[in-house]
């Protein structure tokens, strides 16, 4: 949750308006009663977004605002930290009791038995970067200008003769309202943009609001980094960045927090993770890390599969931004099939540590009228399902994505791009019906939207079970693509383009699951057979000579028995399924 948006119950909506007119959720609105109906709702993390303080358009007490040439958006973005040890005063009643709030908004969410989890973001910082807190550890304090790359700069300085036409920095806000496109400290000397951009004018799609921290590696000379310290360096020896971050994670270790999702993880070197997260799993070994991380991107400091580098380093979990890829596939123009599943079910120890997501701030709403096919907040149904049960690893619900919420329009900076904005200050239309003017009781709901939340309630608690939560995979659809009973449509000459089915089993307890997802958003499939080969038979450890029992536990109400020696070949056979539906079937020997 962007707690700037959670609890926002003003409606005013207006473009690109201050604070002031369209409100800001605060610390405290976050209430015993939001976080009693999340615990019931079955889960046990919440991820924090955005809570840092940021360069913004927004003045308070000691505390000017950013000039907006340095900004995305009025409410400027989360990314662009400009304190690391302290919160954004607009999530304050009180400014300057913002830490104090936020710490009891730590407090409220243990007692709820919620574990905290904030961004860790490493790569860069706001351009007016500036610690008030901790003005010692300040980025950028005693840096040499003069050079591009230095180990114990925190940042890469511009040369004369980079891109850009040299001093000063311009920025592409030049011709917006109150912007010249200039920022007077970068007057002289330049710093690289956090996307690695090393220019004097950053175009509008750079990261130009941002600036790019020094982990004593250059960037332009590969991605070797085995030059840089071990694991167990002592603090004194280490590149100065480390040294300021590994004081962040302590800061916020010590206010409460549980674990850290880790922004843009693998622009960063391995050396660091393995240092970093050694020392803060030492002051607290539960401390749970997970990164945001894309091996596609050429930025990545790794050579091999960086997810699969990053989780040696030490994290919990990596974003699988692969998996999600096909299933929006499925929907636009690039013709995925669900088989294309498959292939991502084989990669290793990184298969079920993978953190698995439907939604989150940087990608698409489900319920968008111009993504995932137009089909509204039905299409999570399958979508969420299919993503949660594949792995043993962490899944992810961004908030709204309950109750369809579709991110329609423009608010400011970000445009109408079909994502909630994480750049201004909004409220969501959807959400705010079930926040209820802080009721957090779903009062303003429509049916539909009451029935998708407990359909989502129901999948979350069902993940809790141990075929889930220690079981291995089996995926079907390879025994199925043969089977003309498998979903095929008139036209298709293999089974597998909408429907998707596989297994789950706990080996400890014995539970096994079977999940079979029907994608199309308008066919329902009827004389569906899903066929069990023999292997499987064998690996769930059930009798090939006796019989099976099927039961239905997302929807309930349907039950089956079928000789277990039919399954490879006739198939248990289900009930139709209409479009945009999951089964999630509990099997017994």
């Amino acid at each position: 949750m962007l707690p700037r948006l959670f609890a926002n119950t003003v409606e005013t909506r207006q473009f690109n308006a201050p604070l002031a007119v369209n409100g800001c959720g605060k610390f405290n609105d976050i209430t015993n009663a939001a976080l009693d109906s999340l615990k019931q709702m079955g889960f046990t993390h919440i991820w924090l977004t955005g809570i840092h303080e940021q360069a913004s358009g927004t003045a308070h007490p000691e505390r000017p605002a950013d000039p907006p040439d340095i900004l995305k958006g009025i409410a400027g973005s989360p990314y662009a930290i400009k304190d690391y040890f302290d919160v954004c005063p607009d999530y304050a009643v009180n400014p300057a009791e913002r830490l104090a709030e936020f710490e009891s908004l730590a407090e409220r969410c243990h007692a709820h038995g919620l574990k905290v989890i904030i961004d860790f973001v490493p790569n860069h910082v706001a351009r007016s970067y500036h610690s008030d807190i901790k003005p010692d550890l300040s980025f950028g304090e005693g840096d040499d200008h003069e050079v591009f790359f230095a180990r114990d700069n925190h940042f890469f300085y511009l040369r004369p003769e980079h891109p850009g036409e040299g001093p000063p920095l311009k920025l592409p806000t030049a011709g917006q309202a109150g912007c010249s496109g200039l920022f007077a400290p970068e007057t002289d000397y330049g710093r690289v943009s956090g996307n690695n951009v090393i220019s004097w004018a950053p175009s509008i799609y750079d990261w130009y609001e941002t600036v790019k921290l020094n982990y004593g590696h250059d960037f332009t000379k590969g991605r070797d980094t085995s030059h840089l310290p071990a694991s167990n360096a002592s603090p004194e020896t280490v590149p100065r960045t480390w040294r300021t971050m590994d004081a962040v994670l302590s800061y916020w270790q010590k206010l409460g927090v549980d674990g850290f999702r880790a922004d843009m993880a693998h622009m960063i070197p391995m050396e660091f993770w393995r240092w970093a997260v050694r020392r803060a799993r030492a002051r607290n070994s539960a401390a749970f890390f997970c990164a945001e991380a894309y091996d596609n991107d050429p930025a990545k400091l790794c050579d091999g599969h960086v997810l699969d580098a990053l989780l040696e380093a030490g994290f919990d979990a990596i974003y699988d931004d692969p998996v999600y890829d096909v299933l929006e596939g499925l929907y636009d123009s690039s013709g995925k099939w669900a088989n294309d599943l498959d292939a991502l079910t084989f990669t290793g120890t990184r298969f079920h540590r993978s953190l698995r997501y439907a939604e989150n701030h940087d990608e698409v709403r489900l319920a968008s009228p111009k993504e995932w096919g137009g089909l509204g907040m039905a299409v999570g149904r399958p979508v969420s399902a299919v993503v949660y049960a594949m792995g043993r690893g962490p899944i992810m619900l961004y908030s709204g994505q309950e109750v369809g919420e579709p991110a329609e329009g423009a608010a400011g900076f970000g445009g109408d791009n079909a994502r909630t904005t994480i750049f201004d200050y909004w409220s969501m239309p959807e959400f705010t019906k079930w926040v209820n003017g802080g009721n957090f009781d779903g009062g303003r709901l429509s049916p539909e939207q009451r029935e998708l939340r407990g359909w989502y309630g129901r999948l979350i608690r069902l993940m809790h079970e141990p075929a889930f939560t220690r079981g291995e995979f089996y995926g079907l659809n390879h025994a199925n693509k043969e089977n003309p009973n498998f979903g095929r449509l008139d036209g298709e000459t293999a089974s597998g383009h909408w429907l998707y089915a596989f297994l789950r089993q706990d080996p400890e307890s014995g539970q096994a699951f079977m999940v079979v997802a029907n994608f199309n958003g308008s066919q329902a499939m009827h004389g569906i057979r899903v066929r069990i080969p023999q292997h499987a038979l064998g690996w769930l450890g059930m009798d090939t000579a006796g019989k099976l029992s099927f039961r239905e536990r997302l929807a309930e109400g349907w039950a089956a028995e079928m000789a277990s020696e039919e399954l490879p070949y006739g198939g248990i056979p289900l009930p139709s399924m209409p479009a945009l539906s999951v089964m999630m079937i509990e099997l017994h020997a």
